[in-house]
């Protein structure tokens, strides 16, 4: 069953994408393409059961949604990449790399139960027609592996998923939680400097995080950077890294806004959490990740998409303008009624969502992040 609805997602997916519009990019407020849930597992009919297959698979029908919207691998501006199992990390990336060879797209990649269980990877990614930037700090040794640091488009960066790794030789920088954050943080701030930004422009942040016992220590070295009156919105899952000594990978977006403001839903109190539920640019509003209490993935989902629904009201925005939708599931065989409940609220025509399956903190097995478009 699941199966088949990842092979129908990406028909509807290409349908979409082939009734839109080339975007058009203005000075400050860029449009975006987002593709999401991308797998090969056949070719001719024939089932693929390597990874290198598969990636190829998967980078051939992202090529054609890509080419659906007048667009194509050199638009990637953010790649999402899930794997199956980290061992196939490099063989991923020996094609990976051929499909992006020059200036590739950030990139972040870690392990995940994936919607089909046939695929062994799965990619959700961000295009946009539009100029871009490549932003390479020089005091951060470029990776060796087919990612790019930051791409900054129009007021917009993105920040390729960090690790803890020496900026002078790329190895890794080993040491608990709180020693590997601080790491990652400043990896980030060079990239930031570079594109001449600062961390108090992050807007948005993705931590993956190898052992949730550990979340309380990354949030006192994360609070070290962020802004205190308004730190970035964010979701925590746990995800198994693509290297065993790291402890967690952080990938962000920063926007420079003058309009920059802290969306909270009337009479919410500040958590002691470092994060704001919405981070409000002017032109976007990102939402944190929001769980719900409840007995059954489907009731978790509900209620996390009436807090959602709370905080967008707040910014005067409501789901008819969500662009960008991740949904994470503790039991990824949960899909079919969180998806359910999803239709319910943001109708048919809502965002194809970014599918992840992995553990989340605490007891939730839901958890949403979304982006609104003004």
């Amino acid at each position: 069953m699941i199966a088949a609805s990842i092979r129908c997602t990406f028909v509807l997916c290409l349908f979409a994408l082939a009734l839109a519009s080339p975007p058009q990019i203005s000075a400050q407020s860029a449009e975006f393409v987002y593709i999401s849930n991308v797998t090969g597992i056949e070719a001719g009919g024939v089932a693929l059961t390597t990874v290198e297959e598969q990636t190829a698979a998967t980078l051939d029908h992202l090529g054609e949604a890509l080419r659906q919207h007048g667009l194509g691998y050199s638009d990637v501006v953010v790649s999402n990449v899930f794997l199956r199992d980290t061992r196939h990390f490099q063989a991923m990336n020996g094609v990976y790399r051929t499909y992006f060879q020059t200036n590739p797209p950030t990139r972040a990649t870690v392990q995940a139960d994936l919607l089909d269980p046939a695929a062994l990877i799965q990619i959700s990614v961000v295009a946009t027609g539009g100029p871009k930037e490549i932003v390479t700090p020089g005091g951060l040794r470029s990776p060796a592996l087919p990612y790019s640091w930051g791409i900054k488009v129009a007021n917009t960066l993105f920040i390729a998923g960090a690790t803890s790794r020496s900026p002078e030789t790329y190895q890794p920088v080993t040491g608990d939680v709180r020693t590997q954050t601080r790491r990652v943080f400043g990896n980030i701030g060079l990239i930031l400097e570079e594109a001449g930004m600062s961390y108090e422009d992050l807007v948005s942040c993705k931590v993956f995080l190898d052992d949730p016992r550990s979340f309380g220590d990354m949030n006192g070295a994360y609070a070290e950077f962020v802004s205190e009156d308004d730190p970035p919105a964010r979701a925590t899952v746990r995800a198994a890294l693509m290297n065993a000594v790291f402890s967690t990978e952080i990938q962000c977006v920063a926007v420079s806004s003058g309009e920059r403001s802290v969306v909270r839903p009337e009479g919410q109190a500040r958590r002691h959490i470092p994060l704001s539920p919405a981070i409000d640019t002017g032109d976007r509003v990102y939402v944190a990740g929001m769980t719900g209490q409840g007995s059954d993935a489907a009731g978790q989902a509900r209620v996390a998409l009436g807090s959602i629904r709370s905080t967008l009201d707040a910014a005067s925005v409501g789901f008819d303008d969500v662009e960008e939708v991740w949904v994470y599931l503790a039991d990824i065989r949960d899909w079919d009624t969180v998806r359910a409940a999803l239709d319910e609220t943001l109708g048919p025509d809502a965002p194809e969502p970014t599918v992840v399956g992995s553990r989340l903190m605490g007891r939730s097995m839901v958890e949403i992040q979304i982006v609104v478009k003004r």
